[in-house]
């Protein structure tokens, strides 16, 4: 019986100790499998998940890091070169345009022989019934038919009623759905070739596209590099429709990208791995620009390491993980500890990491480096030139109040307050980077001056800002759409700004939806925007102040409602040129209206800071959502070593745990 006792008791203690061991080599925060500790696997976190994987409807940039790496499109950009320039992708060539009657133009866009999707359970429903099938012409003509069907809903519809015939397809899609119950039935490329097609949009043979445009629009090629143009085959949108416990399409891109999605766990995790139809893994031997790394860029992009993969076949990850990390303080900390492969830096750890635009001495002893990119963007105050009293109608007067009201802003300390300095003041609509940009530019009414302001409000008739009609300052209201409460501190600041010079501003803060339906209606004088650029190009932002764009006239993007015969006469010029010196200097006449007439107070260029481990190589942010996973690579090893050392688990509490369950099996045997 003792001997049985004393058996029992040694198996306890062995059964503790062994629990214990396997505690302490278990005694890590490591959230990823050890099997991907060797691989080349990207880390990043994600706070809000994609709305929506379909390419012709998805527009923002959550959305875009999956879309912009599954789906490969026409054209892409030069990874490393600036200013940005189109390179061939799925084409062969960039196509000049060609002229056609009645002021028409088209292009031909001739695709690579032998491209393929990704292999995907769709493809059984079509005539070859395998994993894959080759891409084709009548693919990207299907994508645009996508774009100009109603029941899509995609956002960038209007740009492409360029297009000859889209318009006329649009209503006559909807007419046939209206009027055939069978025919709205249908599955979409059934309808679509029903309909009889969009006009201008031709596949001249299996590999040749050819889309016209009823008047010339350069930048309609910058279009076809990006997913809303990308193949995408029918089968897919036959198949991932909803119905009957089908997956929508919505949740399960098809497409032809270096990448390709193998989970989707919208509200956790995303995977993306090697797509092994891609173009670039089939046939190396083309050496295509968008299949390998870039052997030239910026003068200083050899001292930077960027050179260092020249001619390496792409993409040069395995896999990139995705995972979900709603609050930035947490993700940052898994960053800092090595879990995150890159990050943003966060506004709470910025000024203990950022000195004098660079990271401090024992962040680059780290080995962390910094990225600064100025985003082709814009924030801005705008006006409503509707309005009585700012706008338009005001005349003189009103164009004296809103210079008096810019020269009030002090876009510096704005910056400082409010970004940790992260932007650059803006004096035009046009960012660095971009056409017509110039860096020596200086707005007169963007240089703070308060008593140059007070002698611009006696000139619009409101001497130390007093509405003489009333006897007191003259009272406007400022809307916005973020009610969050470091917003509000940020428009309190700029309404405080205008009460220096005697203006009474009120701030009407609301959610986005009340916002746009005021705007919607005309109900407002003063708003905060911003903009960011789809595309390189001065139109991209100079039509934000075009006449025929007006929100209130047309329902456009010009929430300014600003109206000037000669920018807009300007504005149809520059919109047709290549990037010469008559276009700079029609620019430079649009923006000398925009300086006198002052429909928006330029606030800054938004700038992004973005650190990374020194495993993680080849990374040149874009101030565009351009996908540049495929030019990345990592040191897996060094990644893992680093991690080890700083992340040293505490073991402290299972020795104590040890010796605590010891000593109970030593008092239960005395007891005994």
């Amino acid at each position: 019986m003792i001997g049985r006792r004393r058996a029992k008791r040694s198996a306890l203690r062995r059964l503790a100790l062994s629990a214990c061991a396997a505690g302490l080599a278990a005694c890590t925060n490591n959230p990823y499998p050890e099997a991907d500790a060797g691989g080349k696997v990207l880390y990043r976190a994600f706070s809000q998940p994609p709305k929506t994987l379909d390419p012709q409807v998805a527009y923002s940039t959550v959305d875009h890091e999956v879309t912009g790496n599954v789906f490969d499109t026409l054209f892409e950009y030069a990874y490393l070169e600036r200013p940005y320039r189109l390179i061939p992708a799925l084409a062969e060539a960039v196509p000049d345009s060609e002229a056609r009657p009645e002021g028409r133009v088209a292009y031909r866009f001739r695709l690579r022989p032998g491209l393929r999707y990704q292999r995907d359970p769709c493809f059984a429903r079509g005539e070859g019934g395998g994993a894959t099938r080759a891409i084709v012409a009548a693919d990207l003509a299907f994508s645009l038919q996508r774009i100009a069907d109603p029941a899509v809903g995609s956002p960038v519809i209007d740009t492409f009623t360029r297009v000859h015939g889209l318009r006329a397809f649009t209503d006559r899609l909807a007419a046939l759905r209206a009027a055939d119950a069978g025919f709205a039935a249908l599955p979409a490329h059934q309808q679509y070739a029903r309909a009889g097609g969009i006009a201008g949009v031709r596949a001249l043979d299996p590999l040749t596209l050819e889309v016209e445009l009823d008047a010339p629009y350069p930048q309609i090629l910058y279009w076809f590099a990006m997913p809303f143009t990308a193949p995408l085959p029918w089968e897919a949108v036959a198949a991932y429709d909803g119905r009957d416990g089908r997956e929508n399409l919505a949740d399960h891109p098809v497409g032809a990208g270096p990448f390709r999605l193998a989970r989707y766990d919208r509200l956790s995790r995303i995977v993306l791995e090697r797509n092994e139809e891609w173009y670039g893994a089939h046939h190396p031997e083309w050496r295509a620009p968008g299949a390998v790394y870039p052997s030239s860029g910026e003068p200083s992009d050899d001292a930077a390491g960027l050179l260092a993969a020249a001619g390496r076949a792409l993409p040069l990850l395995e896999r990139i993980e995705l995972r979900r990390d709603p609050e930035s303080v947490p993700a940052f900390i898994k960053f800092m500890q090595g879990y995150y492969d890159t990050s943003t830096i966060i506004r709470e750890s910025f000024d203990h990491m950022v000195r004098d635009g660079s990271l401090t001495p024992d962040l680059v002893a780290r080995g962390l480096a910094l990225e600064k990119t100025v985003m082709a963007g814009v924030y801005y105050l705008g006006f409503n030139m509707d309005d009585p009293v700012v706008g338009s109608a005001a005349g003189a007067r009103g164009q004296a109040l809103r210079q008096a009201m810019s020269l009030a802003i002090d876009g510096r300390e704005f910056l400082r307050l409010f970004t940790n300095g992260r932007g650059l003041p803006a004096d035009s609509p046009l960012p660095p980077g971009i056409f017509g940009y110039d860096a020596a530019y200086r707005n007169p009414w963007r240089q703070p001056d308060l008593a140059r302001a007070a002698e611009r409000l006696a000139a619009a008739g409101y001497p130390n800002g007093i509405d003489p009609q009333t006897g007191k300052p003259l009272h406007l209201t400022f809307d916005v759409s973020d009610t969050a409460a470091r917003a509000l501190l940020m428009f309190q600041f700029i309404a405080e700004s205008w009460k220096r010079i005697g203006l009474d501003v009120e701030l009407a803060a609301t959610d986005y939806n009340q916002f746009q339906d005021k705007v919607r209606r005309g109900a407002y004088q003063l708003f905060y925007w911003g903009w960011i650029a789809d595309y390189p190009d001065p139109e991209n932002f100079l039509f934000l102040l075009y006449g025929p764009m007006g929100r209130r006239s047309s329902g456009g993007p010009n929430t300014a409602n600003f109206a000037d015969p000669r920018y807009d006469e300007r504005f149809v010029r520059m919109r047709a040129m290549s990037n010469t010196a008559e276009r700079l200097a029609v620019i430079g006449e649009m923006r000398g209206l925009l300086e006198r007439e002052c429909p928006w107070i330029p606030l800054f260029y938004p700038e992004d800071y973005a650190a990374h481990h020194g495993w993680l190589a080849n990374v040149k942010p874009p101030a565009l959502s351009i996908p540049t996973y495929k030019y990345w690579d990592l040191d897996p090893t060094r990644r893992t070593a680093e991690r080890v050392a700083w992340n040293v688990p505490i073991r402290w509490p299972l020795y104590a745990l040890a010796a605590a369950l010891l000593c109970a099996l030593g008092v239960t045997a005395s007891l005994r």
